[in-house]
Parts: structure tokens; C-alpha cells; sequence
């Protein structure tokens, strides 16, 4: 298979990055690591005029502290933010997650913001994100503007960027001391595409009450979904076996997973309760 024919781009500095996007709009493309969009472009499925390369880009590679948190530039590949010592000690749950990204030739040289603007539903950092409340930095020729999660995510391979917009970087809180973090998916295969997954961000005091706690599964719907009901449920409480067991059965009721050849929606909905459990259980054995 190979793609349509297409102009390709490689400016070295931002602001022509920007100047392209500006130019072309919704005829171009930005291919960070090309992990997804690639594949797309053999297939026909995508078949966009231009592209527009950020590897030369060396600027928009980096991992910076930003307030009380970090910025993952747009150029920042998923094998770096897996060998980080500094994301493993100031961003664990994102360092959980990676290792469920592809495989690992592919996290050479995909980028953690390629991912999360592709929007696939059953994607990994997506989930993470929402978990850590992260706040996405859009930039084009008219100036900046900063968007949540929720802000973020419109539908399935869907997001809120404009066609001469890019997503310039990521930037994700650091941890609490007392927070704990942990993710989990079930797949078919190894390395395969999740069926579910869920990100599990928790704020627990010295007293094993839960002042915050934010779920947000992946599989359940269209996008990422935060399970509010579950984090309201726990957040003020102390995580007993029984509270436990009530939010994972609140967690998923209200949903409605769609079925497909990997799995029927009854199946995603039990093995998501399944997974706010353990991972609940997770924390409370952390706590004890």
C-alpha cells in the first residue's frame, strides 16, 4: 500500500511550523513520529496534500518544570518520557502508562503529543491526561490558547484543533507526595489494542482518607470518560473493602460500551468495574 501523493515540509523553527499550518490549513498535516498517521495514509483513509514534519524541530523537544508541574513539548518522543527518571519520580502515572504504548520501536520515535491529539479512543495517554487533569497548550499564527481534557476531546479520532492549529505541548501537574497512581489495561494480545483501560490518580492523607480521586477509563465510550459518580462517591472517605466495591459498581452503571469483534459492551462494562476495584485495592494496601 502507499499514500497519495503529498508535498512534504521540514522547517526547522516553530514559527514556520506555524506559518505552514497558516498557509495550507486544512490540507496539511503535522507528522511528529507518524505512528498512526502513516499507517492512515497507506490505507487512503488520509490523504493529506502536505506534510508538515516537526523532526527538525529540535525546540519543541524537551521536558520542562512549569509551575507545579511539567511541559512535554510536541517534538518529545515516548521513549524519552519512558526512560525518564524525573517523569518516574514527578509524573508516575504517566511512567506507568507508557509501557502499554505500542511497543517499544514504536515509542522510539512516536511522541507523546502525537498520540494524545490522534484521539483514539483506546489509547493510552488520553486516559492519563484526563486522570491528571492536564492542560494542552494549542499555538498557530493568531497566538496561544490553553484547553482541558475535556475541552480537548470531541468524539473518536476527534479533537478541537483548527486547521491551522498544532498542539504545541502538554503540560501535566506533579504528583503529590502522598498521591498514588496507577495504571491498568486488559488486552486480546500483548501489545495489542486495548479493550479497557483505566488511570487512577489519588490524593490519600495520613489518615487513609481520599481528598481526591480522579478515574478515567478508556473503552467505555467514544472518548476518554472520567467515572465522576466513582470519584464523588470516594473523595472524603476512607477506602474500606466495602467502599471499594460500591464505587467499582458505580463506576461503570450508567455507561455504554459499544461491541465490536474484540468484545460486547456487557464484557468492557464488567472488566472496567474490575479494574476501578483493583486498582482501588491497589491504593488501599499502599496506605496500609
Amino acid at each position: 500500500m502507499k499514500p497519495a501523493p503529498f508535498k512534504l515540509c521540514v522547517p526547522e523553527e516553530e514559527q514556520e511550523i506555524l506559518a505552514l499550518l497558516h498557509e495550507y490549513g486544512s490540507e496539511a498535516r503535522v507528522l511528529a513520529g507518524g505512528q498512526s498517521l502513516v499507517p492512515l495514509m497507506n490505507m487512503r483513509i488520509m490523504q493529506p496534500k502536505v506534510l508538515i514534519s516537526l523532526n527538525r524541530c529540535s525546540a519543541l523537544g524537551y521536558i520542562h518544570e512549569q509551575n507545579d508541574g511539567y511541559a512535554l513539548g510536541a517534538r518529545t518522543r515516548q521513549a524519552e518520557i519512558e526512560d525518564s527518571d524525573l517523569v518516574a519520580t514527578q509524573l508516575p502515572l504517566v511512567s506507568a502508562a507508557m509501557p502499554y504504548v505500542g511497543v517499544r520501536a514504536s515509542r522510539n520515535y512516536g511522541t507523546i503529543c502525537g498520540s494524545l491529539a490522534h484521539a483514539d479512543p483506546l489509547a493510552e495517554l488520553p486516559s492519563v491526561a484526563a486522570a491528571m487533569e492536564a492542560q494542552f497548550e494549542i499555538a498557530s499564527v493568531r497566538g496561544k490558547r490553553e484547553v482541558s481534557s475535556d475541552e480537548f476531546y470531541l468524539s473518536a479520532l476527534s479533537n478541537c484543533l483548527e486547521p491551522d492549529e498544532m498542539l504545541r505541548q502538554v503540560w501535566i501537574p506533579k504528583a503529590l507526595p502522598e498521591s498514588r497512581s496507577v495504571f491498568l489495561e486488559v488486552s486480546n494480545r500483548s501489545h495489542g489494542f486495548a479493550l479497557v483501560g483505566l488511570a487512577l490518580y489519588a490524593s490519600i492523607d495520613a489518615d487513609g482518607i481520599c481528598r481526591k480521586v480522579r478515574l478515567a477509563a478508556m473503552g467505555l465510550s467514544e472518548t476518554t470518560l472520567r467515572l465522576r459518580l466513582a470519584e464523588k462517591l470516594l473523595e472524603g472517605n476512607v477506602l474500606t473493602d466495602e467502599l471499594i466495591e460500591q464505587a467499582s459498581v458505580v463506576s461503570t452503571d450508567a455507561t455504554e460500551p459499544h461491541s465490536d469483534i474484540h468484545a460486547d459492551g456487557k464484557y468492557r462494562r464488567r472488566v472496567a468495574s474490575t479494574l476501578v476495584k483493583r486498582a482501588l485495592q491497589n491504593c488501599s494496601e499502599t496506605v496500609n
